[in-house]
Parts: structure tokens; sequence; C-alpha cells
């Protein structure tokens, strides 16, 4: 019997539209207002602590980084993304005057990889470089990080290995940054990764190895290749702290933009952020990051498409009973086909999840075409450029106002009665780097998707 028959304690309209391939909401009964300060997760303990030592790391790489990546040298090696008031684009949502207001956090234009993986995936190559260079003597610590650049430093770095599997935005960052530092830098996808991400790989001296098959078998290629190679650091997407708390260090910068915004995060000024979702370690480190920094009053969806919602299947597993433990998308019946590539994801990470049941507020799934319809509806309200998997949080706040289901959720956390001070913020994901041609294909499916609609 698959988990999707083993359902009498979940909420039967719910899983028939999981299992037919229509959006839904799930919202999160374990969720705790207030966690504790240090949680467990895979047997280990992770706090705000180690998300402060992970943006003092990005901080000690920073030199180095405007040295060898031109294009961050205007922010002194600083990765990160503007947050832009969206109310442009609130009528097109469904986000109703006195519902709040809406920000996008911009992470579509972060510079070298093009996308949220950026964050974690430079993170990690860091960590490991930091580490090598320590061991070897090529740097001190406190020392000028800037010494990596050298000749000598690029040779002992150049016996190593950093490998990734990756449908495509994670293979990009790691994979370019790795290069970047002087490693052999191989990068494993799946079928479903685009074409254009392996050739711009590619020509930047990475190593792409294509496999049949979804995401999880390119991890897994990837894993046991690595396996055999003590020369080679493997970056595991379902399985790395070093990925997650680089990625949830974006909530101390994103702390002093909403000062800045005039945000306020109270009581009476709830913060509900939407941010897609495949695996599930970059928005779950970004969601632990801002519920450890922000407090109870952070309330955080994932969205996933109808066809990969993963995390939902796994969330759905860690909280009804008898529903197994590590559950698939294909157990339900559904394909893991999506045009947001980088969503497309058959089974979540156990290590966010097991982070996310008392953190997360829920987890809705989105259309392919909506996708590509919200897509256009970005562009013409605020010029922004992102692609399909970037567009999935948009359906969140109308989800949760014009929703049976997301209606119930605003009673029971009161945020109904305060939600014209609610802010909403969607975490856009990629799209700064997608050749034209491609975004325009993006476009023209798009304006064909709102001419549907009528």
């Amino acid at each position: 019997m698959t988990p999707a028959e083993r359902t009498p304690a979940v909420d039967a309209m719910l899983a028939n539209r999981l299992r037919n391939a229509q959006p839904a909401l799930w919202t999160n009964p374990a969720r705790q207002a207030q966690p504790p300060a240090a949680l467990q997760a895979q047997g280990q303990s992770i706090s705000l602590d180690d998300t402060q030592a992970a943006a003092d790391r990005l901080a000690r790489f920073a030199d180095l980084l405007a040295q060898v990546f031109p294009e961050l040298a205007a922010t002194g090696g600083v990765v990160e993304s503007p947050l832009l008031p969206a109310s442009a684009l609130q009528p097109a949502l469904g986000l109703a005057e006195g519902q709040g207001r809406l920000f996008i956090k911009a992470d579509h234009s972060l510079p070298v990889a093009g996308s949220i993986k950026a964050r974690g995936g430079m993170h990690e190559v860091l960590e490991f470089a930091e580490r090598l260079a320590l061991e070897h003597g090529l740097v001190q610590p406190g020392g000028d990080y800037r010494a990596l650049a050298t000749p000598a430093a690029r040779e002992v770095l150049g016996r190593y290995q950093v490998a990734v599997g990756s449908t495509g935005n994670l293979g990009m960052s790691i994979g370019v940054v790795a290069s970047a530092l002087g490693f052999q830098a191989t990068v494993h996808m799946s079928a479903d990764a685009k074409e254009w991400k392996k050739d711009r790989l590619r020509q930047r001296g990475v190593q792409v190895v294509e496999h049949t098959g979804d995401y999880e078998r390119a991890v897994a290629a990837g894993r046991a290749e690595a396996a055999s190679n003590p020369m080679c650091h493997f970056v595991d997407d379902e399985q790395s702290f070093s990925l997650l708390l680089g990625y949830s260090a974006a909530a101390l910068h994103l702390q002093n933009q909403l000062v800045e915004q005039g945000v306020a995060v109270d009581a009476e000024h709830p913060l509900i952020v939407y941010l897609p979702c495949g695996v599930g370690g970059a928005p779950a480190g970004i969601a632990f990051g801002l519920r450890q920094l922000l407090g109870p009053h952070v309330f955080c969806f994932f969205a996933e498409p109808v066809q990969s919602p993963c995390f939902m299947v796994q969330m759905l597993a860690d909280t009804t009973p008898g529903m197994g433990d590590h559950p698939s998308v294909y157990d339900w019946g559904l394909t893991n086909r999506t045009e947001a590539d980088g969503l497309a994801v058959p089974r979540a990470s156990l290590l966010a999840a097991d982070l996310m049941q008392p953190l997360l507020s829920g987890v809705f799934t989105v259309a392919d075409d909506t996708l590509f319809a919200q897509l256009v509806l970005v562009l013409d309200a605020l010029g922004e450029c992102i692609e399909p998997s970037a567009a999935a949080g948009f359906s969140g706040p109308a989800m949760l106002t014009g929703t049976t289901a997301g209606q119930a959720w605003l009673r029971s956390t009161g945020i109904d009665a305060v939600l014209h001070n609610a802010t909403h913020l969607v975490w856009t994901t990629g799209g700064l780097l997608v050749p034209d041609a491609q975004y325009q294909g993006f476009v023209q499916r798009g304006r064909a998707a709102l001419a549907a609609q009528g």
C-alpha cells in the first residue's frame, strides 16, 4: 500500500488535490511559536550562532571574491540581493487593499550564480577551501584570503575535486565558484536540467556529467563517484549543514533591509514569507535563520509544483501516523515533471524536513501554467525577469486570503485581525543568467496562460 492510499488521518480534500496534481495548501500542526534556541536535525544541533559563523566566513572571503569575480568589485565581494517594494503587483496577485504590503526578496538577481544557490553553494565551497588553506598553510587565521588567488595556492587547491548533483542552479553555483578558486569542478546533472545551464558550466571549465533519470539519480551517482575519490568533496544538497547554514545567513541581511524599509515584525505586524522549494535545503536554511532571528511572528510557507510536492509529502508523513518515513511524489501517483527544473525533486531532504517540523507554517503547490503567468505579471508590473521556478511563491498571498484552508489558517493564528499590517515577502530564486531567447519563450507561454485565464 502506498502512502497515497494510507491517508485516513489526512484531510480528504487535501489528499485528493495532492493526488490529482491540483493546487493545494497544507498547514503545519507541529509549528512552535517559540522554538528552542538550538534545534536538532539528523542528530546535530544548530543555532543562530552557526548562522553567524557562516556569515562571518563569507565576510572573510569577501576581498578574494571581489578579486576573482569582477561583478562583485562594486560590492566589495558581498553577494546580496535587494528587497523590492512590490505594491504595483498586488492587484494582479489578488492581494486586496487592507490585506498587507508586498515585497520581493530578489535573489533572482544574485550575482555570480544568478540564483539563490549562490548563497549556500558559495558558502560550502568556501568552507572547504578555508579548511584546505589552513591545513596547507596557504593562509593564517585572520590573514588575507586573497592569497588563495596566487598560482601557488591554486596549484594546491587544483589537486582537489568539488562535485555536486543538481538539476541546474546549485550546479551553477558550485561549479562556477569551485572552478574560479582552482578546484577541479564536476557537476552531475539530471536529464531535466536545462541545456543552457550545462553550456554555461562547460564555458567556465566545469566538467558536466549527464545522467538519465531525475534529480535523485544524479545526486546518487555523484555521491557514489565521490566516495571512491579521497580528494573529492561532494556537496550533498540532501544532507549538507554547510549549504543550509550558508542560506540561513541571508536572514541577517534581510533583517537590516526590513529596518531600512520601515518594516516592523511583531504581533501586530506579522511577516509572511513564501519560498520556492525543491529538495528543501535553501528554503529551510532561510526559514531557520528568519525564525531564529525574528521570532514567532515570522510565518514561512514553501511553494512547490503540483507534480513535485516532495516537501509537502514529507511533512505529511512526519505529522501523520502511518504515512511512512521518506515518501516520494511517485508514491502519490505524480510524475515529478515540471518546467520549474530546480524544483523537480521526488523526495525531500530529511535534514531540511527535521529542521522545519517546529518552524514551518505550511506548504502550497502551484501549476506550471501559473508559474509562467506570474512570471509575466512580475515583468509587466516591475520589469524584473525571473525564471519559472522563481515564480512559485507568488501564489502564496492568494492561497492564504482566497482559499478555505488559507482563511482557516489566518483565523487560527489570529493574523486575520492584523492582516492589514502584514508584510508578504515573496522570495525569488533565479533568472539573472537565463539567455534572452529562453526567457522570451517563458514570456510567450506566460502570456498565453494569462489569455486562457481570461
